[in-house]
């Protein structure tokens, strides 16, 4: 006899990347220092909003930092809900390389930065481990998933590296290959869906509505 399948809930998590900010434009490394959003990045979050909200979230989390904040403001502005912040979804904190430029990173910690992109666990510039990030950031996405209803679709508002930690940590990746996943550009997100067997990737670097998938692997 058969085991009885587990009945799919068909909830969805949206990972939102916040908008632009001046450090994005000069490739400045922001970690957890509190930068605001240029008036592109309000522009982009405008138009993200109306494109998220067409998808009906249930609920908003969003990072306590000022970028997140303002982006998520502006989903809150084009639908019913309110927003919780938590500092668990802040960026990674890199110590001694957040306000650095990519060239100045690569010029004062090019060792540290090569073992980093070999996928080693490095502390950059004294901070936090990827790993660490994970910890703090998925247990934050999944409790608020789990308070979904069935076919619910929560929206996070976070960071770059935050979300493809929470991605890797939730699609069960080793660490190793989190940074094949590639990045974000701003106001763009990344899709999760509840399946049979756990959490998966829908969508990624989006920044339009998702297409459904018609094929065999639907």
């Amino acid at each position: 006899m058969s085991a009885t399948p587990t009945r799919k809930r068909g909830r969805k998590i949206v990972l939102w990347r916040h908008g632009q900010t001046s450090w994005n434009l000069e490739r400045r490394f922001q970690g957890s220092t509190d930068i605001e959003l240029t008036e592109t990045g309000v522009a982009q979050a405008r138009r993200a909003a109306r494109l998220l909200a067409s998808m009906k979230p249930a609920a908003i989390v969003a990072s306590d930092l000022r970028r997140a904040s303002a982006t998520a403001a502006e989903l809150v502005a084009v639908t019913s809900l309110s927003v919780t912040h938590d500092a668990g979804l802040r960026e990674t904190y890199a110590g001694e390389w957040q306000g650095l430029t990519h060239e100045e990173i690569i010029e004062k910690y090019g060792e540290q930065y090569a073992a980093w992109k070999r996928g080693e666990p490095v502390r950059r510039g004294g901070g936090e481990l990827e790993t660490e990030v994970a910890d703090r950031a998925a247990p934050v996405v999944l409790d608020h998933a789990g308070r979904l209803p069935e076919g619910g679709t929560l929206v996070v508002v976070s960071h770059g590296g935050t979300i493809r930690t929470t991605i890797g940590r939730l699609l069960g990746l080793d660490a190793r290959d989190w940074e094949s996943l590639g990045g974000l550009s701003n106001c763009c997100w990344s899709v999760l869906g509840e399946g049979a067997r756990g959490w998966r990737l829908m969508e990624h670097n989006a920044g339009t509505l998702p297409e459904p998938v018609l094929g065999d692997d639907d």
